[in-house]
């Protein structure tokens, strides 16, 4: 079992810059390939990014692609994801997941655990 907190959430003008955080606990964080997803008002639930259990591959949604970073800090157990130049169409509750196969996925279903969720929103 493993339990994901998400913060850091918030307010921002467009523009403006964001640091998500997802802290983990539970069975070794490092095993798992990680992912965040958003679903905004009325949307179903979206792939943003994700990367491999060791780092060394990523892969971001089109719509985000060179504004957002995703990291994670494995001594840590916490996954990050760096917004920048946010727009107001990032506006959306951001959810971290943890995938137990290998590989990176843009599915949700490929994913077993999940945080609850953290509100960014983003005025113009």
């Amino acid at each position: 079992q493993v339990q994901l907190v998400e913060s850091g959430g918030g307010l921002v003008q467009a523009g403006g810059s964001l640091r998500l955080s997802c802290a983990a606990s539970g069975r070794t964080f490092s095993s798992y390939a990680m992912g965040w997803f958003r679903q905004g008002p009325g949307n179903e639930r979206e792939f943003v990014a994700a990367i491999s259990w060791s780092s060394s591959s990523t892969s971001y949604a089109d719509s985000v692609k060179g504004r957002f970073t995703i990291s994670r800090d494995k001594a840590k157990n916490t996954l990050y994801l760096q917004m920048n130049s946010l727009k107001p169409e990032d506006t959306a509750v951001y959810y971290c997941a943890a995938k137990i196969l290998a590989g990176l996925s843009q599915y949700v279903n490929d994913y077993r655990y999940w945080g609850q969720g953290t509100q960014v929103t983003v005025s113009s």
